[in-house]
């Protein structure tokens, strides 16, 4: 395994961004992705899959308390999780804090990528794998949603871009198959990549998802590591309308919550759902 390497590139386009490295940590092409783990200066440990940051240490608290606490908090009493992807542990962690809990499945096609985090990024899965509410399952997410039996209350995509193993998680099938395991009151979430430089991301998943559920929302947050500016989310559900929830209520849920965030905050939550005139437009287009 190389050891001198001096910095990594993540490449779109027409835009890159270079991160100075320390050090080579990790490298492995699998049979599904080419896995690299450095130490950076400016980052700490930062995790890439095909060259595509995935999280880093020191901002990786920003995107996954934006996917968890979002749905979680709008949902008047999540017990039953299923998470797609997510190998890091980070969403499994946030997750985990919600005392509602019972019972998390998370679905992982690599198993390499979980146990390359337990070992070199026990900080971020902070021994969520651990907890005996998990059950992690190793399979391809359509796969399951498309054979199990289970049923669930939220369902967070943490998937990468619609790019390899991970295209046929965009398909119309697999978001059918979602809406079918939702509880009543069920919510749906998923990262739709930056604005700014896959705008099509966006586009491409609004014109499968508003056929499908009742309500279909984007939220946006900026994430440093993620390169492109705004980030996405789109937030789907037949029966929870987030424009409906007003910050007085999601505050209440918070305080009872009791946990202690870094970004997220019910303010934070009901102005995520304020989108730029840009943006609208475009998906009315």
């Amino acid at each position: 395994m190389r050891r001198d390497i001096k910095y990594v590139v993540e490449k779109w386009d027409n835009v890159e961004a270079r991160y100075r490295v320390k050090k080579l940590l990790y490298e492995e092409k699998t049979g599904l992705q080419h896995i690299q783990l450095v130490d950076t200066y400016a980052y700490g440990k930062m995790l890439l899959l095909d060259g595509i940051v995935q999280t880093t240490e020191k901002d990786e608290f920003i995107y996954h308390e934006m996917m968890v606490h979002v749905p979680m908090i709008s949902h008047p009493n999540p017990e039953k999780i299923l998470i797609i992807g997510g190998g890091d542990g980070g969403i499994l962690r946030e997750v985990l804090r919600h005392s509602s809990v019972k019972k998390v499945f998370m679905v992982e096609i690599d198993s390499g990528v979980i146990d390359l985090c337990k070992q070199h990024l026990p900080e971020i899965c902070n021994q969520a794998f651990e907890d005996k509410r998990t059950e992690v399952v190793i399979n391809d997410g359509s796969e399951y949603v498309r054979n199990t039996s289970e049923k669930f209350d939220v369902v967070i995509i943490d998937s990468p871009d619609p790019v390899g193993p991970a295209q046929v998680l965009f398909s119309r099938e697999f978001y059918s198959n979602i809406q079918k395991l939702l509880n009543d009151s069920g919510i749906m979430v998923r990262q739709t990549g930056s604005i700014s430089i896959q705008p099509n991301e966006q586009t491409d998943a609004y014109k499968i998802l508003y056929r499908i559920f009742s309500h279909t929302n984007f939220y946006l947050y900026a994430v440093p590591t993620y390169i492109g500016g705004l980030f996405s989310t789109i937030f789907c559900s037949d029966c929870v309308n987030p424009m409906q929830i007003n910050i007085g209520q999601l505050q209440k849920r918070f305080e009872k919550i009791g946990i202690d965030t870094m970004y997220y905050s019910p303010g934070i939550h009901s102005g995520s759902f304020h989108l730029p005139l840009f943006f609208k437009k475009g998906l009315k287009e």
